[in-house]
């Protein structure tokens, strides 16, 4: 049945309400979001609990503890902070080197059959919840550490930074490499005949010129690998513990920002206290953090343009 003009029109004028619609909900649940997160963090500032504001602002980013829930309340983000970032900054230990090397492999080395094989297995970490990852790190690679370090005399807890550090850069690795591997295939064929004119090898010309070349796409992949290891919750409320502290020490527990919210929410405080304000001051600062990092990230996958 062939339709007519009138009716295609009808039919596209749908389609189009309907994406619009969608894309509107999007943006309406995004703002809501928003609002509601700053809504209750100046609610947690302006407590009387906290000191009122702006005493509380000022305690927020002085004090060097974090014991909201406690009788003597300290308020000091820090201690959350150095932990989100300790365990961010050793999963991207992690992933930056083994997705340089996987990248490297699949668009330089690989054959397309073999790439069309490897690229489904290497996207299946990503369907593994984070959960299993979580008591992974928790159940194997903690004792591993411990079987590891403690001969020498390294003591290893059993809730501490780097198991889940490790754990989450294997976590973001098929996301940083396949964004890597795509900023490579945007490097111009012509630069890499060139170098091969020039005597040097495939590796050579994989870490000297295309790296080189697309290094705009790879830093905006590791920036957003960073920001998506700094909001990864399961694994760091499982395996990192409950102890935020100033330190620098991965084999000690820590506490990052998810892993508060986790504990306060899965508490039974009272809503709309000052304890449970204090997930949104948390929840607010961590958004501040990842959309600094995003926006970096998208100003710089901007620049990765093409010869």
């Amino acid at each position: 049945m062939t339709l007519s003009i009138e009716a295609k029109k009808v039919i596209d004028f749908g389609v189009f309400l309907f994406l619009l619609f969608m894309g509107a909900v999007s943006v309406l649940v995004t703002f809501a979001i928003v609002w509601v997160l700053v809504v209750d963090t100046v609610r947690f500032f302006t407590h009387p609990e906290g000191g009122g504001f702006p005493t509380s602002l000022l305690r927020f980013f002085t004090e060097t503890q974090w014991t909201p829930t406690f009788y003597n309340k300290q308020i000091g983000i820090w201690p959350l902070v150095n932990g989100t970032f300790l365990i961010a900054f050793i999963s991207m230990v992690v992933a930056v080197p083994l997705g340089i090397l996987v990248a490297v492999y699949l668009s330089e080395y690989a054959s397309w059959k073999v790439r069309e094989t490897v690229k489904p297995w290497l996207d299946f970490l990503e369907a593994v919840p984070t959960v299993v990852y979580g008591y992974f790190a928790l159940l194997f690679i903690t004792p591993l550490l411990q079987k590891m370090l403690e001969p020498f005399g390294i003591p290893v807890e059993g809730m501490n930074a780097l198991s889940p550090g490790i754990v989450i850069g294997v976590m973001i690795l098929p996301y940083t490499a396949s964004m890597i591997e795509d900023a490579f295939k945007g490097v111009p064929q012509y630069l890499r005949e060139a170098s091969y004119s020039l005597g040097a090898s495939k590796l050579r010309t994989a870490l000297f010129v295309v790296l080189p070349a697309a290094k705009s796409g790879v830093l905006s992949a590791y920036l957003l690998g960073f920001s998506r290891a700094i909001g990864e919750t399961m694994v760091v409320a499982v395996a990192a513990g409950m102890y935020p502290q100033l330190t620098a020490n991965p084999l000690e527990p820590i506490q990052t920002i998810t892993g508060y919210i986790v504990q306060v929410a899965l508490g039974d405080l009272p809503f709309n206290s000052f304890e449970y304000l204090s997930i949104f001051a948390a929840g607010f600062m961590l958004f501040v953090i990842t959309l600094i990092l995003n926006s970096v990230a998208v100003y710089l996958k901007s620049k990765a343009v093409g010869y």
